[in-house]
């Protein structure tokens, strides 16, 4: 068996071990603070600053073992069964809306008792959509051109995606999956003069959402489910000024920022952020990235984008050496995906972007982000078993893991 291709593998372990180390000092005062409630409740004797370390450690055991089972399967299984994934996805969906945990009244996670962390269904929605899509268009690449048999089925796909995404509602989630998959159906060879009745669509959508979404513009509150999205497009809207004076406009960005301003060239020093103690609130998670620039600087910042440029790369490189169009497929938008995600993230960070809720892939806090994202990379890493044995991509490292055939 052709051996995978390692260089892929051990920039993603060098993003998981570095992000484990991140959460091991901006989780202290966020650790302690959960702990305390806990030994109030009478849960435990004493509280202590490694609660999410332990966690994000369990997290990553479980994803090692995911990833070592997975990366053994064929990537053909996964096109051969996709529609029974995408389905499995779309029933998660139904699911999290009866009885999922709400939080500021939004419906995204399922508790289960054999794991240490709640579901999200929408983390592994963006799996089987992307396995889904490239099979539906390579089986009917010849289709996709037409009204009937490749626009409209489209538009089936993505509008019950988008209905039951919706109705949780998870903003951004609906940002990036609906974006992604009209751009990969343009790439798969759909006809062009359908692009500007879907970004119309989209359009039309964005603004009765924004519209329908109702909130109190003293206390932040929200009034209806749609309410958080509305607020989170005032909040990037609205000045600064308006956002200091009332801290419930822009509170979190406001923080991120005061953390990137802070940093030198190398930063303030590992451990040595400010922000992390209380001041930006769930630091572990969508805004790890402002606490990584405030200790470890641009040389930090640096040394991070580089990594996910990297990946990148390899995978597009995947892609481009794999004959199988479902293969590639899922190659090359498993790798935008990745990159996506990381940009939107970065960019909430520096206040270009709304908020939105969406993890830096590999580096944040959250089990079921990091399952969906190993699930990934084990197809990812399957596939490139398949790349042409002629080619200068052939010439990966040559060393044996067993872990990994």
């Amino acid at each position: 068996m052709k051996s995978v291709d390692y260089k892929l593998f051990f920039a993603v372990v060098f993003l998981v071990i570095f992000g484990m180390i991140m959460i091991s000092s901006v989780s202290v005062y966020g650790s302690f603070r959960v702990t305390s409630v806990m030994v109030q409740n009478g849960l435990l004797s004493d509280p202590y600053n490694y609660f999410y370390v332990l966690r994000n450690i369990s997290h990553v055991l479980i994803a090692m073992v995911m990833l070592g089972v997975v990366v053994k399967i064929p990537y053909t299984f996964f096109e051969k069964y996709s529609k029974y994934f995408f389905g499995a996805s779309l029933v998660l969906l139904i699911i999290v809306l009866l009885i999922g945990s709400s939080w500021n009244g939004a419906r995204w996670w399922i508790n289960l008792p054999f794991l240490p962390f709640a579901i999200q269904p929408t983390e592994f929605l963006k799996f089987s959509l992307i396995i889904y899509l490239a099979f539906f268009f390579k089986k009917y690449k010849h289709l996709l051109h037409t009204f009937s048999d490749g626009f409209l089925p489209f538009c089936l796909i993505i509008g019950i995606v988008l209905l039951l995404v919706g109705l949780q509602p998870d903003f951004g989630t609906i940002m990036v999956v609906i974006p992604v998959a009209v751009i990969m159906f343009f790439m798969a060879g759909a006809n062009i003069k359908y692009l500007l009745s879907l970004i119309v669509i989209w359009m039309i959508l964005s603004v009765g959402i924004y519209s329908a979404g109702e909130y109190d513009k003293e206390t932040g509150k929200n009034l209806n489910k749609l309410g958080y999205i509305t607020q989170r497009i005032d909040n990037f809207l609205s000045d600064e000024k308006k956002a200091i004076e009332n801290k419930t406009i822009n509170y979190q960005t406001e923080q991120a920022l005061i953390a990137i301003g802070s940093w030198w060239f190398a930063g303030l020093g590992f451990g040595q952020s400010v922000q992390k103690f209380g001041y930006l609130p769930e630091v572990q998670g969508d805004f790890i990235f402002s606490v990584i620039v405030e200790e470890l600087g641009f040389l930090g910042a640096f040394f991070l984008l580089s990594i996910y440029v990297y990946i990148g790369y390899r995978g597009f490189l995947i892609s481009s050496h794999v004959k199988d169009s479902f293969a590639s497929y899922v190659a090359v938008w498993v790798s935008s995906w990745i990159l996506l995600q990381a940009c939107i993230n970065i960019g909430v960070n520096l206040n270009i972007i709304p908020l939105t809720g969406i993890t830096l892939p590999f580096v944040s806090y959250g089990g079921s982000s990091l399952l969906a994202l190993t699930l990934w990379l084990a197809v990812l890493l399957n596939i490139s078993r398949s790349v042409e044995t002629t080619s200068k991509f052939a010439r990966l490292n040559r060393k044996k893991f067993v872990f990994l055939r």
